[in-house]
């Protein structure tokens, strides 16, 4: 086995290895009972008509080992857009080949080529591997923003609040 790592856009037929490697990301992130999402709603968002996500897979010798999820965003201050990573998962008997990395500058590239002023993600703080790998590439933490979530029955409550 040579280990070559290519990327290539995911489609719908990859469906049920994307869930799969959301299940598995959800498991290391000790969020397993947080996943919502089921393949027809993968399906929808990510290659159904108005879909704003996409996906890439990162396969070995033709085999899956890995993903990652993204969108643009838009930076006002810049007049730019962003590209965000949502998640990126690697296989854990498949780390240590350059996959992560491979990703990463994939959508570095993508970022570029769509004329994108910052390429931004987050991760647990308690994720001491994948802060010291992004770190190594030379990405940097963000400072003085706390990010904010509203979801779940306080996100319809909120939005009916005045009708």
């Amino acid at each position: 086995m040579s280990n070559a790592i290519s990327i290539r856009p995911a489609t719908p037929e990859d469906i049920s290895q994307i869930r799969q490697f959301i299940l598995e990301l959800a498991i290391y992130e000790k969020a397993e009972h947080e996943v919502e999402a089921d393949e027809e709603a993968l399906l929808k968002t990510l290659f159904g008509e108005g879909a704003t996500a996409h996906c890439v897979m990162c396969e070995s010798d033709d085999a899956p080992i890995g993903f990652a999820v993204y969108f643009f965003n838009y930076s006002t201050w810049q007049g730019r857009n962003g590209l965000y990573l949502e998640d990126l998962y690697v296989s854990p008997k498949s780390r240590g080949l350059g996959a992560g990395k491979a990703l990463l500058q994939h959508l570095a590239k993508t970022a570029v080529e769509n004329d994108c002023g910052r390429f931004e993600w987050s991760v647990l703080d308690w994720n001491k591997p994948a802060i010291d790998f992004y770190e190594s590439l030379g990405a940097k933490p963000k400072s003085e923003w706390l990010g904010y979530r509203m979801d779940g029955q306080t996100l319809i409550d909120f939005a009916k609040q005045g009708e």
